[in-house]
Formats: structure tokens, C-alpha cells, sequence
């Protein structure tokens, strides 16, 4: 049974743990000190939102966590400690949770931080005019769906600041990972006379303010974001690295060469062509990732109205051949959603789950053609397959691309979109079949499974089950653990049954890191963490 997966962790993926990079460095380079302390690493792409309430992707995550900090936060190993909460107090039913803020908690400006932010920034993600595709993260809360749904009232919300310092929050029910959801961003807080006075607050370093070790000072859109650290921050003395640049560079081999000349030092989703030649070296770093890489189907956009064809699409695929041969990462391919690492008392979830099914090209031959007998097409509806810019989602997409015409018969046509431009056609519908990644909000089958719920803003299938979502949702009110994951495994044979997306593995990460620093976390849900992270030489 595998045992790394037992920390918070998150999300849709645009790319692709205290683990240092504990190398000593050049012993001519003299002590930490007298270098200077800046890192350069790359995020390939711009992300595409600052603004914790908005934001839904691992790019911009991996700023956010950076310049913000919740009521709880994360240590090395990746368990949840107390953040910007100095004391936390829960009552007996498990369902009242009083916060007290630190009193040297201060904003990127100054300014204390209060409960009052987080209340405000709270309420702010759940507001329906904010448009929060994450909102349904706060639902265990008392009220919060109603409020957000446009059912119930701010002032029923059970999130309320009773002064400067205290913040209490009711709960539907009781929730024993509530302390890990609680590291998440949307549960971030934000100012409110900031937010208020500039509706593009969070697209310029000028309007930004932030309450965690870094602080936003420069963001040259689509080119770089630099991060500086924030000496009003309450911890500021754990923080080594003055500066933080993200470079946005999306042609792999282009970023692998710039990590060889020394002008980037952390890159991550290395060329699929260079992963052997690098396996050995002591900068590389492999490391699990909680999620499953996929693609969609539109189930409301022929041919993927119909359930035979959808599955057909799924059998067709070898992954173990583009696990080993494409991909090679060292990824795990994929015959359902939730991915190995979750402990239950009856052993893994995925291993006690099983497989839905098996790649049969024989079998998807077959499907195909009752499909098509079924809808009354003599010939297929032509497919796009719509993939976000990058070259290794290029060489999966051609190779899935060769599968279908040897296995099915089809020819598939491909179509690419920059990550930004890619998230806002895909929510709007406007695909057959798109490439996504979901990775976990923590280790736990319910926050991998939420993303297909019928009123989930991140399903973009257009699928709706309701004894899918029913399940859900009894298994989130459930207090019996193993009642729960039984819950949670009828939803998962629901989803597999209808099929509407092709699981095409569980995720591994691939780095390499520059050994000129050390003390860098790669949690297994998110990309790498530099709060401890310290250059020890040039």
C-alpha cells in the first residue's frame, strides 16, 4: 500500500515532498550568505488569474500560495499547522470551529489582517455575482450552498467575524479534514477596500495586496511574474529567498535548454525525449501526483451523445504503450478516476475499486458500430481533439490520434489553444473531446469525484447524473468511514458506466532542480513549495 499520499493536497493541470535538494554545492562558493538569493523557475504559462476567488488552476495556484497564507498552512512534510490562525477551538459536535487571528498578521501594505477579511473574502467567493467556480469547496459550511445558489441569504452564511481578532465558522456537519481543506486558496483572505476600489485589483503588482511570505512586485503579462519577499509577513524569518521570477516558457525543449545554460533553475514536465538520458542525474526528481490526466467528452456534442461511442473512444487507447513509450514519466494508466494513494480499512480505494474496464480494440470496433447504428450515422460525425499548447500534450494527443485510426477506423483531427484561451472554450462548451487534468484538493476519492457533479462549474461535459450526485452527497454528510467509501465507490461505478470522459493515467511529476539550492517542497498535489528554500551557492 502505498504511503505517500498522506497530506493535503489539488486541480485543473495546465502541464505538467520535505524533499531538498539537499546537495552541498560548490565548496568554493562560500556560505548562504554571500550568494545572492533569487530563483528563477518556470511556469510556462500565464496565469490565468491572481484573485484566490477566481482562480482554478495548479499555474495560478502555485503564485497564490506563495503571496497568500489561510488560516492554515502547510510544514514541510505537507501536514496542515496553523497559518494566519494563532488558536483554533472546536466544539464538542465538531461543527463550530473559532479562530483566533495572530495578532502580527499583517498585510503586503501593512495593515493588520482581521477577521473581518476573511469573512469578507469568504462570503465574496460564495457571492453568485462573483462567479467562483470553486464556491462549492465551501459548501460544507452552514448555508453556503444555499447563499451561493441563489436559495438562502448572506446573512444565514455560518462565517462570521465577532471581532478584529475572533472568527467563527458553523458547519453542515462535521468534517474531519476540514483543517486540510482550509490550506486551499479559495479559502484565502482579501481586503476588502482593496478589492472594492479596483475591479482589475489582482492584474497589476500596483493594486496587489497579499498576506503571505512573498509579495506580487512585478507581472509583465505573458512573459514573467516576479515575487519578492514580504518583510511585513508574520514568519518572514524562515523565508531565505529575497526574489522568486516565473518565467512563462511552453516549448519543452526550449525551457529544457534554457535549465542547461543555467538561465532557469527549477522546470518541471520535462521532455518526454530527454526523461532516460536525465533519470540518473542529481537534479532530477520524480514525484506522485494525485490526480488523472484525461479527456473530455462532450456529451451534449455528437458523436459523444451516445454512451457506446464514448466507451468505444475509452477501450481504443493503449496506455500502457503511451505510459512507457510516450509519456514516460513513470505515470500509472488509468481504468477509472480516483487514483491509488488513499487509505480506507479495507486497503487502497483504487485497488479495492478495481479496473471499469480493459483496453479492446476488438471490443471498441463493436461499440462504435452498434453506436452509430443507434444515432442512424452511416458515417461518423468528424472529431477534433482539442488539447492546451504544449509539446508533450502534442506527442499524447498524436499518439491516442494513430490509436484511433488503427484500433477504430477513425481519424481524429487535433487542435491546440494557449492554457488561458484554452479554460474559457472549454467552459463554454465549445468541444467534442479536450484534454484536462484533475488533480486532488486533498487524498481523498470525494474531491477527486466532485469535479463531475452536475452542478460542479469544472464539468465541462455537460454530463448529469443524479444518483451520481446523490451519492456524493451522502457520502460527504456520512460520519461511518467505511459507509462512506462504499458511498464513494457506487458514485465512481456510476461515473465509469456513462463514461463521460477517457481516464488516460494518474499523474507522476517530473522535475530537475538546480543543486545551487536546497530546502524546496514538491508536494504531490501542487507544484513545488519555496517558502524554506535557500540558494547555497552560485
Amino acid at each position: 500500500m502505498k504511503k505517500w499520499l498522506s497530506g493535503f493536497l489539488l486541480v485543473l493541470t495546465a502541464g505538467f515532498v520535505l524533499a531538498g535538494c539537499n546537495s552541498e554545492g560548490a565548496a568554493d562558493q562560500g556560505s548562504a550568505e554571500d550568494v545572492d538569493q533569487e530563483i528563477v523557475v518556470n511556469a510556462m504559462s500565464e496565469p490565468p488569474d491572481l484573485d484566490p476567488a477566481l482562480a482554478t488552476d495548479t499555474t495560478s495556484g502555485w503564485v497564490l500560495d506563495h503571496v497568500f497564507e489561510g488560516l492554515y498552512t502547510k510544514d514541510k512534510e505537507g501536514n496542515p499547522v496553523l497559518g494566519t490562525a494563532s488558536d483554533v477551538q472546536v466544539s464538542d459536535d465538531g461543527k463550530t470551529y473559532t479562530f483566533t487571528i495572530r495578532e502580527d498578521a499583517t498585510w503586503s501594505d501593512g495593515s493588520p489582517v482581521t477577521a473581518q477579511d476573511f469573512e469578507y473574502g469568504w462570503k465574496r467567493v460564495l457571492n453568485p455575482d462573483t462567479g467562483s467556480s470553486f464556491a462549492f469547496y465551501m459548501y460544507y459550511i452552514k448555508g453556503a450552498e444555499a447563499y451561493n445558489k441563489g436559495e438562502g441569504s448572506v446573512d444565514d452564511v455560518g462565517v462570521r467575524a465577532e471581532d478584529e481578532k475572533t472568527l467563527v465558522v458553523d458547519l453542515e456537519a462535521p468534517l474531519g479534514y476540514f483543517d486540510e481543506l482550509l490550506t486551499m486558496w479559495t479559502f484565502y483572505p482579501v481586503k476588502k477596500d482593496v478589492v472594492e476600489s479596483d475591479a482589475n485589483w489582482s492584474a497589476s503588482e500596483d493594486s496587489y495586496v497579499s498576506n503571505g511570505p512573498f509579495k506580487l512586485t512585478s507581472w509583465e503579462h505573458d512573459s514573467q511574474v516576479v515575487i519578492e519577499k514580504n518583510e511585513e509577513y508574520w514568519d518572514k524569518d524562515v523565508v531565505k529567498l529575497d526574489k522568486v521570477t516565473y518565467e512563462m516558457v511552453n516549448d519543452a525543449t526550449t525551457y529544457y535548454q534554457m535549465f542547461k545554460t543555467n538561465e532557469l533553475d527549477l522546470i518541471q514536465t520535462l521532455p518526454t525525449d530527454v526523461i532516460d538520458q536525465e533519470k540518473d542525474s542529481e537534479e532530477y526528481k520524480e514525484t506522485p501526483y494525485f490526480g488523472t490526466y484525461m479527456y473530455m467528452f462532450n456529451v451534449d456534442k455528437e458523436p459523444f451523445t451516445n454512451a457506446k461511442i464514448r466507451r468505444a473512444f475509452s477501450l481504443a487507447v493503449d496506455r500502457t504503450s503511451l505510459t512507457e513509450n510516450v509519456s514516460k514519466a513513470g505515470e500509472t494508466p488509468a481504468y477509472a478516476f480516483v487514483p491509488e494513494g488513499v487509505e480506507t480499512p479495507e486497503g487502497d480505494f483504487r485497488e479495492t475499486g478495481g479496473a471499469y474496464f480493459e483496453e479492446d480494440a476488438g471490443k471498441a470496433k463493436q461499440l462504435l458500430q452498434e453506436g452509430m447504428e443507434e444515432e442512424g450515422w452511416d458515417e461518423l460525425p468528424e472529431v477534433t481533439l482539442l488539447y492546451n499548447t504544449s509539446e508533450n500534450h502534442k506527442k499524447i494527443a498524436e499518439a491516442v490520434q494513430e490509436m484511433y485510426s488503427q484500433n477504430l477506423g477513425v481519424d481524429i483531427k487535433l487542435s491546440n489553444q494557449e492554457w488561458k484561451t484554452y479554460l474559457d472554450t472549454t467552459e463554454q462548451g465549445n468541444f467534442q473531446m479536450a484534454r484536462m487534468g484533475w488533480i486532488g484538493v486533498l487524498v481523498d476519492p470525494v474531491v477527486i469525484l466532485d469535479y463531475y457533479l452536475g452542478d460542479s462549474p469544472n464539468n465541462r461535459t455537460n454530463w448529469i447524473n443524479e444518483e451520481y450526485d446523490e451519492l456524493i452527497a451522502q457520502a460527504k454528510v456520512e460520519q461511518d468511514e467505511q459507509k462512506r467509501y462504499d458511498l464513494l465507490h457506487q458514485a465512481e461505478e456510476v461515473l465509469m458506466e456513462d463514461l463521460p470522459f477517457n481516464p488516460i493515467y494518474h499523474y507522476t511529476n517530473t522535475y530537475l532542480t538546480s543543486q545551487n539550492f536546497e530546502d524546496i517542497v514538491y508536494p504531490v498535489n501542487r507544484y513545488p513549495y519555496l517558502k524554506w528554500a535557500q540558494k547555497v551557492s552560485e
